[in-house]
């Protein structure tokens, strides 16, 4: 709700003058309350004095009991002092009044002057008479006649003149304070604008400077403290411009990088709506960035996946990555990261996204897996025919040693290069399936695949002796695509069997965790290094080249394996010991059908 706030001059100038009539008012009411006072002091030793005067001449006739004498005497007093006089005795009979008669009047022993001039001392009262019908100051004085209490005498005189008196000077005053206060209005109205004039230049500065104009100093007028006010506002206003100018040039300096970055930027605060945008994310996402700031991201950038990593990175304020591809007329590839966002006093307001575009790097392996598939099946025709004609060349004159020799070395070679064709396809062929919407997948037991495997590799195992030591539940069960998890196993199980020593000993086993199946391969052989272990599924990747070679290995077995368990969405890790053997995990996620 708007409040309706008035100028401080309007504040000022009738608290002024309020004041004053306040003050005015409270003077009066003391003149007059004093002036009261000292006229009813007055009047009242007044009427003391006539009193006594009359005393002397009234003391003998109190023992007469209201005789005509003590009346006619009271009465002439009266008329000669111009003052009621009543005569009372002990027993507040009145004997005597000038103005009434005494046989008619009330006994006044109550009376509260009466009262006490009974007692021995003065009294005095004030109040309305209705035997005369005004009010009245009434002093009675105890009477002493040959040292005993005879009565009392009481004098009274109208107040009614006073009060009209004193009313008249009330109003005289009252004349005079409006008078005053009048005179005073302009000095109040000078007085309020010298207070608020410097006050409003300050709001009319002030408002400049809310507006950016920073150049006009304020006026230093006024007192001394809206003095120093004003210049702390001046000092105030210069370092608000060298700020202001700093915050343009780090901003145009944020700009710049920003615009020159090629990785696109995207900042989200904790409701998942747009706080910056870079250049390089608006021509990806082919959006304007006038209209991004303040909105939703899902309005702006109308990609299901991406909008889930945000809201992941979001939900765990943690730095996250991740690989996603954005569907249009064109996929793009993008490789996201993201990062916690914290604001100046370090607290946390969203998240920042870094996408690099892997769109160019994709084509081009793609552009190499079909080139090495194409040039494998284009090598594949004349490899074949090599071997054919070297065949019956073998066959043909065994009569000749070398001829014989020269040809099993052809023979050889062309093996292993048909060898090495074949594994390319493999993986040609994996990478193709995983890249087109991925290998069907499904849900069947691992038993049959592991005891395919275990017999394709049965030749193997009876050449080089070893024993192959089986520890596989039949009931466990994986979302799987048989053949392609079947060579990875017998990937596995050959590399094993070719590096353990003749007799030697290889386990294949499966475990069951709570969130993944494993497949374990282990062998007692050789081992390998720690240094090569984490390279060891990289393509043509040799621990020992010259030994891999003679095994006729490729050097494309395990990518090959890498690959294929990739497309099952799971991962291979690998633990080995020099001198004690390797053991190859596979994990793959448990089925939830």
């Amino acid at each position: 709700m708007k409040l309706n706030r008035q100028r401080l001059v309007w504040q000022l100038y009738p608290s002024y003058l309020l004041m004053i009539l306040l003050v005015l008012l409270a003077v009066i009411w003391y003149i007059s309350g004093e002036l009261r006072s000292f006229h009813y002091r007055q009047t009242a030793a007044d009427l003391s004095a006539r009193v006594r005067l009359v005393e002397p001449q009234l003391v003998g006739l109190f023992d007469d009991n209201g005789s005509e004498r003590l009346k006619e005497l009271t009465r002439k007093l009266g008329e000669e002092s111009a003052t009621r006089i009543t005569v009372i005795r002990t027993d507040g009979k009145v004997l005597a009044d000038s103005k009434e008669d005494a046989a008619l009047m009330d006994n006044h022993r109550k009376r509260p002057e009466v009262k006490q001039a009974l007692m021995g001392r003065q009294g005095m009262s004030v109040r309305f008479s209705n035997t005369l019908g005004q009010s009245l100051m009434y002093i009675a004085v105890p009477i002493m006649h040959n040292g005993r209490l005879v009565g009392s005498i009481r004098t009274a005189l109208p107040v009614s003149d006073i009060d009209a008196t004193l009313g008249e000077i009330q109003r005289q005053l009252l004349l005079g304070g409006l008078l005053i206060a009048l005179l005073m209005a302009p000095i109040c109205w000078w007085l309020s604008r010298r207070l608020s004039r410097p006050l409003e230049l300050m709001t009319a500065g002030a408002q400049r400077f809310s507006r950016g104009e920073l150049e006009t100093p304020l006026q230093i007028t006024g007192s001394q403290e809206t003095g120093r006010l004003a210049t702390a506002m001046n000092q105030m206003a210069v370092e608000l411009a060298q700020r202001i100018e700093r915050e343009v040039e780090q901003r145009g300096e944020i700009e710049a990088i920003l615009g020159c970055m090629i990785e696109g930027i995207v900042a989200v605060d904790r409701n998942e709506c747009v706080i910056r945008l870079n250049n390089a994310s608006t021509e990806l996402f082919g959006i304007s960035p006038l209209t991004s700031p303040g909105r939703p991201i899902q309005e702006v950038i109308r990609q299901a996946e991406l909008q889930r990593f945000i809201r992941q990175a979001l939900s765990q304020q943690k730095p996250l990555a991740a690989e996603l591809v954005m569907f249009g007329p064109k996929n793009s590839y993008l490789h996201v990261q993201a990062t916690p966002l914290t604001g100046q006093a370090g607290e946390w307001v969203g998240a920042l996204i870094v996408l690099h575009d892997l769109t160019r790097l994709r084509q081009l392996e793609s552009v190499r897996r079909d080139f090495v598939a194409n040039v494998s099946h284009e090598l594949k025709t004349p490899i074949t025919a090599i071997r054919s004609a070297v065949e019956i060349l073998l066959d043909s004159d065994p009569a000749d040693s070398d001829g014989q020799r020269f040809m099993q070395i052809i023979f050889k070679q062309n093996n292993r290069l048909n060898a090495l064709v074949e594994d390319l396809l493999d993986l040609s062929r994996i990478e193709q399936g995983s890249n087109q919407g991925g290998w069907d997948l499904i849900t069947e037991p691992l038993f049959p695949v592991l005891e395919s495997a275990r017999a394709a590799c049965e030749p193997l195992i009876q050449q080089q002796q070893i024993e192959l030591e089986l520890s596989i539940s039949k009931a466990l069960e994986a979302a799987i695509n048989a053949p392609l998890l079947e060579q990875a196993i017998i990937n596995l199980l050959t590399n094993a069997i070719k590096y353990s020593a003749v007799g030697g000993k290889v386990v294949l086993a499966t475990l069951e965790t709570a969130t993944h199946v494993q497949i374990q391969v282990q062998d007692f052989g050789c081992g390998i290094e720690k240094k090569h272990l984490s390279r060891l599924f990289e393509r043509f990747y040799r621990v020992d080249a010259a030994r891999s070679r003679n095994l006729g290995g490729t050097g494309l077995g395990l990518a090959i394996v890498k690959h294929a368990i990739h497309a099952h969405k799971g991962e291979v890790k690998v633990t080995s010991v020099l001198g004690q053997g390797s053991t190859f995990s596979i994990l793959l996620p448990k089925s939830t059908g």
